[in-house]
């Protein structure tokens, strides 16, 4: 018996020793080839242009040529690289000037040396379109949290926004109309680990290997492809880290903005839901509905001009299914066509 438990013993420190040796060969081959890929990566090719705002540098796409119409200038959600935002530029650019842009340290933009506050995101636009020789109005549009930083924008610089559009933006106060379960502590590690995998290859290695982690079904492949580009290095992570300092002012400052006279305004809310994912969570997916319904409602009532529609797609497919984004792009239109 004695003999026995010893040779379990045995073969049970063996095992132990050899996984660990294992797994530390595997992560060591694959910290090698994520050097190696940083090593050999070479500078990726920009979509469109970067614009020198002094200490750092803003990527921005414009499609369309200059008219008497108000320009189109859209602001991304979180972490959201401006080639979400294809389709708008493509259906309307025959009739429209439009700007997409990646906030600093996002998509292919610089990090920016200036606080992440949302005034000084507001600034900073303001400055890249000063810089590009760009003239107002504008009417922006923004997604998900995009439509807190438009808000703050036409705060700051009333007579250049000839508009707001909210592309199923959240609404400021949405904590207190649906109660959402805590996030998982271990999430901001995540990040962290994923900055340290970026900065090392890892993470660039991985992406090319099973796929871009960044996702948008219906955008064409030719354009989807180059998302591996936000994970050459760590520097996308670490940009949206950096910007989610500022959320809590950035929300604050979005509720206090609520009353834009008759400036129009138009919601656009995906209707579509993940009732399952939200059933797992504890979550009524029917109570999650109606109250989205009534919060974009109540996003559009900050405007005597305001109106709401609501889309089959969800959070991102409303932009990257050209069919959805094609009534967007017809509301947005319209609204240029108005006296």
């Amino acid at each position: 018996m004695k003999n026995t438990l010893k040779q379990i013993g045995r073969y049970s420190r063996k095992t132990v020793t050899w996984t660990g040796i294992l797994l530390g060969g595997f992560l060591l081959a694959l910290i090698c080839s994520g050097l190696l890929f940083r090593l050999l990566s070479s500078e990726p090719e920009l979509p469109g242009q970067l614009v020198d705002l002094g200490d750092f540098r803003l990527h921005a796409k414009v499609v369309g040529q200059r008219n008497n119409k108000p320009t189109v200038v859209i602001e991304g959600g979180a972490g959201a690289p401006s080639e979400y935002y294809y389709w708008l530029g493509e259906l309307l650019k025959d009739s429209l000037r439009v700007i997409r842009y990646d906030r600093a340290g996002i998509g292919y933009s610089d990090p920016s040396p200036n606080p992440r506050d949302p005034e000084t995101i507001a600034k900073e636009l303001h400055t890249l379109l000063e810089t590009m020789g760009e003239k107002p109005p504008y009417l922006l549009a923004g997604h998900s949290y995009g439509g807190h930083y438009i808000k703050v924008f036409a705060g700051l610089y009333p007579e250049e926004v000839a508009g707001l559009v909210f592309l199923d933006s959240p609404h400021p106060d949405i904590d207190e109309w649906i109660d959402f379960p805590e996030p998982p502590g271990f999430v901001d590690t995540l990040y962290k680990l994923g900055v340290v995998a970026g900065d090392l290859g890892v993470l660039g290695v991985l992406d090319r290997s099973f796929g871009p982690l960044l996702q948008a079904p219906g955008i064409p492949e030719e354009v989807t492809s180059k998302f591996t580009d936000f994970t050459r290095n760590g520097d996308y992570i670490r940009g949206y880290l950096e910007e989610e300092k500022g959320y809590e002012k950035l929300v604050n400052l979005s509720r206090e903005a609520n009353d834009f006279g008759d400036l129009p305004v138009r919601v656009f809310s995906g209707s579509a839901l993940n009732e399952e994912a939200l059933r797992k969570r504890g979550m009524d997916p029917e109570h999650i509905r109606q109250a989205r319904i009534e919060m974009q409602k109540d996003m559009a009532r900050i405007s005597s001009d305001g109106e709401v529609f609501f889309l089959p797609g969800g959070h991102i497919t409303i932009l990257s299914e050209k069919e959805q984004a094609a009534q967007i792009c017809k509301e947005i239109f319209a609204l240029t066509k108005r006296d």
